[in-house]
Parts: structure tokens; sequence; C-alpha cells
């Protein structure tokens, strides 16, 4: 079991050893609806989860010493949040976030040369968590050829494949960026279990007024769930995955996008399909679907890919009825007629 100081459960309050946390303070969930001095944290933990929804990364006020307790009340209160407002689309979208905030303190401790116990603090992090074996090499990091292809088979750019890789005697040669985007999926998936392990607790009236906010504001991302059928089975996956909440790969997006535009739905049409993404961004969202569609300026309409372009990036669910098909696009669903 790791051996965390407050600073560091502050950076990493989703480890075991932070679920405890409050118990071990000798604090109390009622305590947080009547005591002054802890309020203002429900709060803080509701304010967390609101710029999780928008996709961006809750800062942290780790330089104040006097504030370490309130970083890791803070992350425990807007899992209770969560918890009673049983909004799956919010948890979602906040163990993304805290999955790209860990990431960032964990590159950093990572490189961190000047301090050893950083840096092995995140090896050992990364190692119990992910069976991930980090070593340092120099200015670069090491990890094993079979660790690294348990991992990067989630990435699909070229700069992730084997053969582009540096590797010597078995050990693929990474930064501490690269170290630590390996496992980001594991690390969210990771995180996003802990939520759910954690029981529903019992709703005290200092929390219903948040929680009732949190219902409202997971309206925001609430899409009508579009039947897929009539697609292609790569296509309708990917549209299936998005209606799930789940985080659909670039490469997926791109071809999602791509085959839409082309059969003739606008980006208006498109852009919702998106909402339900952990990690979605209208602005972002738009400003991709209308590169795509060659309105961004530079006047290049993007074409779907391939079929084989689509099983080489692992997005191919091809059934029977994709015989003789090259591309999604040629898809035209077989019916049976009966007598």
């Amino acid at each position: 079991m790791l051996n965390l100081g407050t600073d560091e459960m502050a950076k990493y309050p989703f480890l075991a050893e932070a679920g405890k946390y409050l118990k071990d303070k000798g604090f109390t969930l009622d305590q947080f609806g009547t005591d002054p001095d802890l309020m203002p944290i429900i709060e803080k933990a509701y304010h967390r989860i609101e710029k999780a929804s928008t996709g961006k990364i809750y800062h942290s006020e780790l330089e104040n010493l006097e504030q370490l307790d309130v970083e890791v009340f803070s992350f425990l209160i807007a899992v209770v949040l969560l918890k009673l407002s049983g909004m799956n689309t919010l948890i979602k979208r906040f163990s993304l976030a805290e999955a790209r905030r860990a990431e960032k303190f964990l590159e950093k401790d990572l490189a961190d040369f000047s301090d050893k116990t950083k840096e092995q603090l995140a090896v050992r992090i990364i190692k119990d968590l992910f069976s991930v074996n980090v070593q340092k090499h120099k200015e670069f990091f090491v990890i094993p050829v079979s660790d690294y292809l348990k991992h990067a088979v989630y990435f699909h750019e070229k700069e992730w494949k084997l053969v582009n890789r540096r590797i010597e005697n078995g050990k693929v040669f990474l930064t501490s960026h690269e170290s630590v985007r390996l496992i980001r999926k594991e690390l969210d998936s990771y995180i996003n279990s802990k939520i759910q392990e954690v029981s529903t607790p019992s709703m005290i009236d200092a929390l219903k007024k948040p929680v009732e906010k949190l219902r409202l504001l997971s309206k925001k991302f609430s899409v009508p769930t579009m039947v897929s059928t009539e697609y292609p089975p790569c296509i309708k996956h990917a549209i299936d995955e998005l209606n799930k909440g789940e985080n659909l790969s670039h490469s997926g997006r791109f071809m999602l996008g791509t085959y839409l535009l082309s059969i003739g739905q606008t980006v208006s049409q498109i852009a919702p399909l998106f909402k339900n993404a952990p990690d979605y961004n209208e602005k972002v969202t738009l400003y991709q679907l209308n590169h795509l569609a060659g309105n961004s300026g530079s006047g290049t309409e993007y074409k779907c890919p391939s079929c084989e372009k689509v099983k080489s990036k692992d997005l191919c669910y091809a059934t029977s009825d994709c015989d003789g098909i090259i591309n999604p696009l040629q898809f035209k669903k077989k019916t049976t007629l009966h007598a």
C-alpha cells in the first residue's frame, strides 16, 4: 500500500488512502452541513464537478499548505454529490477531468530529477495501479515491450506504433509525458470504478441544493439517442459508444464525422451526437466538424476512410452485410423479403 502525505493525497485523492481520510481526520459527513468552517467545501466540491463538466481541469491550490486538507475534502465531497445525484454522465466527465489532472502531476513528479521521492512515487503509482514497469534511463524512461503493447493498443496515431519507437534490449524509450499519457484511459477507468464502488450515502439537508443543481446541470448533456440500425456496423458502434457516454478515439470521431457529412447531414445535425462524450467541448466540436466539411478556410473536404483504413484503426465491426464493400459509404443493409 502506498504511503502518502497530505500534499500527495491532494494530488491523487482517488487513491485508497484518501478514501479513509475523512474518518482518520475525525470528520463525519453531517459536519460538512453544520460546521461553518466546513460548509464552503460543499460549494468547492460542486465547482469541481461543474468545471469537469465543461471539459476543463480543476486548478488545485497545492502551494498553500493550509489548503491541502480542503483539496482532499473537496474531491471526496464531490464524489458524495455525484453518487447522490445519480448522474452517470457527470461521473464520467468528472473521472476524465480528474484523470487529466492527475496525469499532469504524475508527469511532473516523474520528471522531477531533483526530488527522487516524487519520482519513486510516480513510478510506484503507475506500477501498482496499471502494471507498467517504468525505469529511468538517462533523460528517458523505459518500459518492457510487453507492457507497452498492452497499453498502446488504445492509440491509433502512427507515432504510437511499435515500429516507430526506439527499442533497445526489449525496452521501449519514452518521455515522461508519453509514459503517463500511455495510461490515461486506464487512469480514467480506474477513477470511474473507484467512484462507482462508493456506497451512496444518506442525504443531508446541506447537500439537497447542490445535488439538485447537478441534476439540472446534467440535462445540458442529455441528447436523444440516435437509432443507428441502418448504418454500417462501424458507424453504428461509434454512435452507440457516444450514446453510452464513452470516449470515442480521434480516429473514430474522424470516421463518424466524415461519414455523416458524406451522406448529407449538416454540422449542426451531427454536433449534438458528441454531447455525451466525457471531454465534450461545443466550440472544439463545431470547429473540428467544420474543418472536416471544408468550411474552415482551407477548402479541403475530408472523405470517409476506406474499410481497409477503418480496420487498421481497429474500428471495424464487420458483419455479413458488409460483404463486397470497400468503404462504409457503400453499405446498404440487406433486407429479407417475406412472402
